[in-house]
């Protein structure tokens, strides 16, 4: 292929590495160190070249450097192949160890296709990789965008990751506009969705108070309307002058002073013809029926991006292969992926609007069915790819179980005891344990944690405990050490922040096998950080941690079970999509003596009040919390309380009888255990602080706090940091302050807080107020986005997706049947560089 010399000078940074990893039948292939990240930083520099005939390329080697570092050696060995394939492409000049099997290889990175078996094939003994078919020729669906239109629109596409014509058609309307019917300016009413036709009668740049807005005066003979853009360019408006005639829609707003006015209106020129402007504004998707809007693209109008979605469906979607086998589609009765994409982005004009605002439709239920049929499909892989890679089998009968909880000071509930036992059965078995173990703050998750840890050690394996911060790291290390004092069992804490002596004795202490129990963060999956023989891998609050980190510290053993924990209770649907290649056991029982937390919402004028309670806990010998969103003064966010600030008007102003201290983020691992140490012993009454308390504070005797603009922090968080108090018998209160400014939603999530504290409870309704992308972000989880379904309102579904989803995979697991070749193709799309992350969990 033709390329520029920008473009191999680019790529060239290469050549390099994967000559030193191949070399010598892949000797160095195991010291090539980030090299994930020097892919990527060469396909950034060669993007920027602006070779549009390279695009396929480029995306090539970025899914071959995508998680490059976490493979198994053998794949890492394809991996080099398939990029020096590329890279001959170029063409770049290749040293004899790249040059073999290079040009064998296809343009789209993709491997040859395997040949077929002539025998059953033996039991994997490796990680599963995603069943390939034979690269398909290309299609419209792979049009690059560059043919279809104007290049800032393609540019701005680009940089949502939308490249082609496929692409586009899964970039579905955000919502839907009926402008099939054109009104008198005179005859609009405030709150309605409308369309116009008028004359602009005055146009240009206006102050509105302190702000600068373009504003156009149209009017038609019935009366005059005023459409504003506060954010715009000046070229924006170049072709519009006064006395030119136009199509205008948007929502009309009525204010008694101003009159009427549409702000960030769509608008379009037309000739003098009415009737013909309308009948062309109409064929150009932009009036005259229901029209759909997009999520906005910088730089790129809403008309733009409609004809250019025109264009890519009038192209692709006749070229389409559906992914979803035709039995299938029958027995859900979906409509064809052909079908439903034409339909939702240009539905007839007798679809009821709601229904397409809703995603009721019947071509928006087989797309959010296709897109979590292809998750569901590749958390299958994903599970069985764990299932028959061999693992530990270690000694977890009866015995060992009573043996490790004879070791806790307490005696384990119910619910500890039925989630132990299923985590000791998965143990026991000789393949790979990937459990998620959920309960609510305070359940006793990391008692249960300890007794798995001693089930591994027992079988003379180390165990592992990784926590998403130093304060909770160290809190484990000091009970559980205290818990394993006289066992025999030795604890090692490792961290970012210990001293360099100390660092070495811990590594050492692992690496010959001294230590059994490593607790620590992310410094555990740290280069540096080597086991003699690492067993069982814990992983606390395991949402805090990337992939990758977790990928680092799994890859340390052999094949290390691995149990991660959350005190963040997950929704069902949650659970299925996001968690669905895990099995789940939940504690859903508090341990005796726990009082419930009475949680009340104070406003600005009863902040008074919310003093008077927490002076009248610490008269009582009680201790308090009070948390803040900063930790400092913002010029930004000048209304906004912070903890330094409050720290010194709490002590001087309102609590002077009290010892106050001051925990947050930027002191020194030495000054927060400093300060956390006096607050534990009582000698600090009151604590103020940001949310570095989140997780892994227990002071049984703290039964008050209060959180500061409460209305700034999620649910999830919320319930979090309340239940830093009632962990002891005492009557425990969570006092939020919530400011003026806040939103619908804000003041939504502080009424679920007080009405309950069933955490599960609270994370159906976090789900349902913030969604899946934000509360889980997947980037951290290492799935793809959902673009189209939303668990909590697809919840229906998500099962019978689930159950389909599930039985093809275990009916033809390499799906090698012809019905599931575009199948395998659209689930190697999707999860391209994810799946072989299987064994994270």
């Amino acid at each position: 292929m033709a390329t520029s010399a920008a473009l191999a000078d680019a790529l060239k940074a290469l050549v390099a590495p994967l000559s030193f990893a191949a070399r010598g039948g892949f000797a160095g292939l195991a010291k090539l160190k980030d090299f994930e990240g020097t892919v990527r930083a060469a396909v950034e520099r060669a993007r920027k070249a602006g070779d549009a005939g390279a695009a396929g390329l480029l995306d090539g080697l970025s899914r071959e450097g995508d998680a490059f570092d976490a493979q198994p050696l053998d794949e890492r060995k394809k991996r080099v192949a398939r990029l020096a394939g590329l890279l001959a492409m170029v063409p770049l000049t290749l040293p004899e160890e790249l040059g073999g099997p290079a040009a064998q290889l296809s343009l789209t990175g993709l491997p040859p296709p395997a040949p077929k078996a002539t025998a059953k094939p033996a039991p994997a003994q490796k990680m599963l990789e995603l069943p390939l078919p034979d690269a398909p020729p290309a299609t419209p669906l792979e049009l690059p965008l560059a043919g279809l239109g104007a290049r800032h629109v393609v540019d701005g596409l680009r940089a949502r990751g939308i490249k082609s014509a496929g692409d586009l058609l899964y970039f579905l309307p955000r919502r839907y506009e009926d402008r099939r019917d054109v009104r008198p300016i005179g005859t609009l009413l405030g709150g309605a969705s409308v369309v116009a036709v008028g004359t602009i009668q005055k146009m240009g740049a206006v102050f509105k108070g302190r702000r600068r807005a373009y504003e156009m005066v149209i009017g038609d003979g019935s009366g005059t309307i005023r459409a504003q853009w506060w954010r715009f360019t000046q070229g924006m408006f170049k072709k519009y002058a006064i006395g030119a005639r136009v199509i205008v829609s948007g929502e009309v707003r009525e204010h008694p002073r101003f009159g009427k006015s549409l702000s960030h209106p769509d608008l379009e020129l037309i000739g003098a013809d009415t009737d013909d402007a309308l009948e062309t504004a109409a064929a150009q998707d932009s009036f005259g029926r229901i029209i759909p809007i997009y999520t906005d693209v910088e730089g790129v109008s809403q008309r733009a991006l409609r004809r250019l979605v025109r264009k890519a469906v009038e192209a692709a979607a006749p070229a389409i292969v559906d992914p979803l086998p035709q039995e299938l589609r029958e027995k859900r009765e979906l409509l064809s992926a052909r079908e439903a994409l034409t339909f939702a982005h240009f539905p007839p004009d007798d679809t009821d609007l709601r229904v397409l605002d809703g995603r009721a439709s019947p071509a928006h239920r087989r797309l959010v069915y296709e897109e979590l049929f292809l998750l569901q499909c590749g958390l299958a892989l994903k599970k069985r790819g764990v299932k028959i890679e061999p693992g530990i089998a270690f000694k977890a009968d009866d015995a060992a179980i009573a043996r490790a909880a004879s070791r806790l000071p307490f005696k384990l509930t119910n619910a500890q005891r039925r989630a132990l036992g299923q985590i000791a059965a998965d143990m026991a078995k000789s393949e790979p344990m990937n459990r998620l173990l959920q309960g609510d703050v305070g359940s006793g998750k990391t008692a249960v944690a300890l007794c798995a840890a001693l089930l591994a050690i027992e079988s003379g394996y180390q165990a592992a405990l990784m926590a998403p911060t130093e304060l909770l790291a160290e809190q484990h290390h000091r009970n559980l050490s205290k818990l394993l004092e006289g066992t025999g069992v030795r604890c090692a804490l490792v961290t970012g922040s210990l001293k360099a002596r100390a660092r070495e004795d811990a590594d050492r202490a692992l690496r010959t096998g001294y230590v059994q129990l490593a607790i620590g963060t992310h410094a555990l999956a740290e280069e540096a950080t080597r086991f003699s023989n690492l067993g069982l891998v814990v992983v606390d609050e395991q949402h805090r941690f990337g992939v990758l980190q977790r990928a680092s510290l799994i890859n340390k053993g052999a094949r290390p079970d691995v149990l991660v924990m959350t005190a963040t209770p997950i929704p069902r649907t949650l659970a299925m999509t996001v968690y669905g290649d895990l099995d789940a056991s939940v504690i859903d029982e508090l341990p005796p003596g726990r009082t419930p937390i009475v949680t009340r919402v104070y406003g600005e004028k009863q902040r008074a009040k919310a003093y008077e309670l927490v002076r009248g806990q610490l008269a009582a010998g009680r201790q308090a919390y009070f948390v803040l969103p900063l930790v400092e003064e913002s010029e930004k966010l000048v209304d906004i309380k912070d903890a330094i600030g409050e720290h010194e008007r709490l002590a001087r102003d309102v609590f002077p009888e009290f010892r106050l201290g001051l925990v947050h983020g930027r002191l020194s691992a030495e000054e927060r255990d400093a300060v956390m140490d006096r607050f534990r012993s009582g000698e600090v009454q009151l604590l103020v602080a940001t949310t570095v308390i989140e997780v892994g504070v227990d002071v049984p005797n703290a039964s008050v706090m209060v959180v500061e603009h409460a209305e700034r922090f999620g649910l999830s968080q919320l319930h979090q940091l309340r239940g830093r108090v009632g962990r002891g018998a005492a009557k425990s209160l969570c006092l939020l302050l919530a400011g003026y400014a806040q939103s619908a939603v804000g003041r939504e999530r502080l009424a679920v807080m007080e009405a309950t504290t069933d955490g599960f409870r609270i994370a159906e309704e976090d789900l349902r107020l913030r969604g899946m992308g934000e509360l889980v972000g997947t980037r951290q989880s290492g799935m793809p986005d959902l673009a189209v379904a939303d668990l909590a309102r697809d919840q229906a579904i998500l099962q019978d997706v689930r159950d389909d989803a599930f039985a093809l995979i275990a009916a033809d697991p390499e799906l090698q049947r012809p019905e599931h070749r575009a199948l395998a193709r659209a689930l190697y799309e999707r999860w391209a560089g994810k799946l072989s992350l299987a064994r994270v969990g």
